[in-house]
């Protein structure tokens, strides 16, 4: 989410937007769709509670969930938090603070990472109609069609996932991921990185570009997100209610795609493999390394629920995991 905000604070003439005011819109589900979520949810290992603590032997994991979306009920969160994390010997990143901000520096020099650098563009790869809608959800976000037309289809997904009202708030991105990171300064304890960032751009990268396309097209209106969305997605993760979270933007998002089930399932998987399977495997050969020792790991919240979630991963490891207060 940092990321993305520093390329729009950075390039793009963004418009001046009002803060955003959304609202929850679990309460408006109606009793099908909440019979739906209720039933995925339950059926989710793991998918509540963004405090765990693992042991085994003389290792101590304390597993947080966080949210890179900022929130000023976080600020209490840390309050209770603070005194359980003192005594960490070190804390665990997706990607540390300075590791980003040594890519923020590359980048101010060079966007090819996140640019189609040759051959055809967005516009030629899409059609008109395509490419008229999705230019216009980016304008609404003060991304110029020139620019958008150059940029690489999984980073505008995401920069799609950013609602407009975000992109003129300076402290949007200061999430829980940032305070526990000021905590780990203000404590003295070393940071590590669960991945390096040029691993994280390979990844995204991997599909060719026309398959990228295909997935941005498809997904445009299921990736938007509004002021209602993030609202949601807030309220539900202070709920810590974190597998709530991704259901509710599954089945949201198979009805504003206007996919069939089938196409949709196929565009989702791909989505869950890329940034959530692959990347808590990947996660879990470092987090098993650590022995000994008390541990901060501080990752997004939707990677600890479900099969492939670090919490069932741990138990499958032997870890005895106790819910913790938050």
């Amino acid at each position: 989410m940092r990321f993305f905000f520093f390329v729009a604070f950075s390039f793009f003439p963004l418009a001046a937007y009002a803060a955003c005011e959304g609202r929850d819109l679990r309460p408006d589900l109606s009793a099908d769709m909440r019979a739906q979520l209720d039933q995925a949810v339950s059926g989710t290992p793991f998918s509540e509670g963004n405090h765990w603590i693992a042991t085994k032997g003389d290792t101590v994991l304390h597993m947080i969930g966080t949210l890179h979306t900022n929130d000023p009920r976080m600020d209490a969160v840390m309050e209770r938090l603070a005194p359980a994390l003192s005594d960490a010997d070190a804390f665990y990143f997706e990607v540390t603070k300075d590791k980003m901000d040594g890519f923020e520096q590359q980048l101010a020099q060079d966007l090819s990472p996140v640019l189609i650098t040759s051959g055809p563009t967005l516009i030629d790869l899409m059609s008109e109609e395509d490419w008229a809608a999705l230019s216009t959800g980016l304008a609404d976000r003060g991304i110029p069609g020139w620019m958008a037309a150059k940029m690489r289809p999984w980073f505008l997904s995401m920069m799609l996932g950013v609602p407009p009202c975000m992109t003129q708030d300076e402290d949007a991105s200061y999430g829980m991921d940032a305070r526990l990171t000021d905590l780990a300064i203000e404590l003295g304890k070393p940071q590590y990185s669960l991945e390096e960032i040029e691993d994280l751009m390979a990844m995204f990268n991997e599909h060719p570009l026309e398959k990228q396309v295909q997935s941005l097209v498809r997904m445009a209106s299921a990736f938007e997100s509004s002021e209602d969305q993030l609202a949601t997605m807030v309220n539900a993760y202070i709920e810590e209610k974190h597998g709530e979270i991704l259901h509710f933007a599954r089945l949201q998002g198979l009805e504003t795609s206007g996919l069939s089930q089938d196409v949709f399932d196929q565009e989702w998987g791909s989505f869950e493999d890329q940034l959530l399977v692959g990347r808590n495997n990947n996660w879990m050969q470092h987090i098993l390394n650590i022995q000994d020792q008390t541990a901060v790991i501080a990752v997004g919240a939707g990677h600890l629920a479900d099969e492939f979630g670090l919490l069932n991963q741990l138990q499958q490891a032997g870890y005895t995991l106790e819910r913790a207060p938050f």
